[in-house]
């Protein structure tokens, strides 16, 4: 099975890489010790689930483009 390649635009790009920082945000705020507990996990844990939730709908665009010739 060959590698396929996808035509993304800059805003495509800036949306993908967008829920890539707010999911590494949220597990960055689950494990430093900047933060008190709560304020951390309150963060964190929002942080993770707009990565997470995000992610699904721009996963099925993606899979869903028409590969490149």
């Amino acid at each position: 099975m060959g590698q396929k390649k996808r035509e993304f635009t800059i805003p495509e790009l800036m949306l993908i890489a967008g829920t890539r920082v707010a999911l590494g945000a949220g597990l960055g705020l689950l494990i430093a010790d900047r933060l008190n507990r709560d304020q951390r996990t309150g963060a964190g844990w929002a942080l993770l689930a707009v990565g997470v939730l995000t992610t699904i709908p721009i996963l099925k665009g993606v899979l869903s483009k028409r590969s490149v010739s």
